[in-house]
């Protein structure tokens, strides 16, 4: 990457970099959702545990794909003088988390057994 363009001004790339580090905490965020749904419900029903436990952590393996992905957009957009990619990921992620919640808020009024 560093043959394409012009290195920016290294407070974008800082800042790019400190963006990406931010979806990589909320990866790990989601991943240890993800195992705890997993080790720490157990009276949950085998299928709920399990499903909740999937969603998290397939949600969380995308966000650090994305993020590495996002990365290297903004970072040759940047060193080429182009406009910085626009995302659609973050509403998408939003909206994934979102339903996990609603899910869970219905196993909890439901009871783990229910």
């Amino acid at each position: 990457m560093r043959d394409d363009g012009e290195t920016p001004d290294y407070r974008f790339s800082l800042a790019n970099e400190r963006t990406f580090l931010a979806w990589l905490r909320t990866a790990l965020a989601l991943i240890g959702g993800g195992f705890a749904v997993d080790q720490f419900l157990p009276d949950l029903r085998w299928g709920w545990r399990v499903g909740l436990a999937l969603a998290l952590l397939a949600a969380g393996a995308l966000c650090a794909l994305r993020a590495v992905h996002h990365w290297v957009r903004c970072e040759r957009a940047m060193r080429r003088g182009e406009d910085l990619p626009v995302s659609r990921f973050p509403a998408l992620l939003s909206v994934v988390v979102a339903g996990v919640a609603v899910v869970m808020v219905v196993v909890v009024l439901a009871g783990w057994e229910g």
